[in-house]
């Protein structure tokens, strides 16, 4: 695709002007949103990414709008597995509720901006190094490994070396001063939590491009097809945290799916890799077969998941059923319900 400069301007402002209207809306009214709320946004965003594709596919060919979707679906659902440290991050800062929104939608344009810089980096890597689609195959096989065998590795938080350079260089205040991310105490300018729990999800969000920035570059070699998906996929984020925040806990194999992704990816990349370099029994996977292996993979993996929650929540049911005392008698009064739990 060679594309105009106007073009990723235009791309580029349009992005910048819808997050500048939700960061307008969240810092006119802080407060956590309802659950009608949260799906008429993740229902905005995904409708914008939709016609952005459809777009792309009248303008651009099937073989470009295949690419989006498939980069966009991928990214989107490593997103989704990225809300769980989002969440311990919320919890170990102690965030105020009523200002998670504006934390989540600062943290995540940080993200956009690194991750511009780290696919513009990326981009101009591969155009260089051809042998990098090698070292990226077989770092996604490595993540999905990993990802295979994981068990409970968020449960713990670990600060990263931005975070700490913050908090030893800059003066910070104990506690939160509304939503204000700087204050002066005593005469003297300080910052406050609220700045250091930005920085966090920003900054962590890019550790995670680690593994998704080479994922969706194995589905597409084109830079703005890179940029624009991650950006739709992080526009929506901030609605989705809450929209399915109780429901992460029952995403049980959603990472399990996510290593099956990755690892498709990755062998595709070694594959192609191989073709390119004149191996003539290594295909070239069609960008059909990867959507359709990355929407069936979620798609299962999203089933089975809730199919093992129910069973679960079923099977507890029915033990605390087995499990009650018996009703007190009339000689034995039975105690005051109990309202504190």
């Amino acid at each position: 695709m060679n594309l105009p400069m106007w073009i990723w301007l235009a791309t580029i402002g349009g992005f910048c002007l819808v997050l500048a209207f939700d960061f307008y809306l969240v810092a006119r009214n802080p407060h956590e949103p309802g659950f009608k709320e949260c799906v008429g946004w993740v229902s905005f965003y995904v409708g914008l990414a939709v016609v952005f594709g459809i777009g792309l596919l009248v303008l651009s060919g099937p073989a470009h709008g295949g690419e989006f979707f498939a980069g966009w679906i991928t990214e989107y659902s490593l997103s989704v597995d990225n809300l769980f440290v989002f969440l311990l991050i919320m919890s170990r800062f102690q965030v105020p509720r009523q200002y998670r929104q504006k934390v989540l939608l600062i943290g995540i344009i940080l993200a956009l901006v690194l991750r511009g810089a780290f696919i513009a980096a990326g981009a101009e890597a591969i155009t260089r190094f051809d042998w990098l689609f090698y070292i990226f195959g077989a770092f996604l096989i490595y993540t999905a490994w990993k990802l295979i065998g994981h068990e409970e590795e968020e449960a713990e938080f670990s600060e990263n070396v931005a975070l700490r350079t913050i908090r030893k260089v800059l003066p910070t205040t104990d506690t939160y001063q509304g939503a204000r991310v700087t204050v002066r105490h005593l005469g003297r300018r300080m910052v406050t939590p609220m700045l250091i729990v930005m920085v966090a999800i920003g900054t962590t969000d890019l550790l995670f491009a680690l593994d998704s920035i080479p994922a969706i570059f194995g589905l597409t070699k084109e830079p703005y097809l890179v940029f624009t998906a991650n950006a739709f996929a992080l526009m929506g984020l901030r609605q989705l945290f809450f929209l399915i925040g109780g429901l992460l806990d029952r995403l049980v194999y959603l990472s399990k799916g996510l290593s099956v992704v990755l690892a498709f990816i990755g062998v595709k990349l070694i594959l192609e890799a191989l073709h390119h370099d004149g191996v003539s029994w290594a295909p070239e996977v069609p960008i059909l077969v990867s959507l359709g292996v990355i929407v069936g993979t979620l798609a299962i993996t999203t089933v089975l998941s809730l199919m093992k929650s129910s069973r679960d929540t079923k099977a507890e049911a029915a033990g605390s059923e087995n499990g009650k005392p018996e009703q007190a008698g009339e000689d034995e009064p039975a105690g005051e319900p109990s309202h504190g739990r």
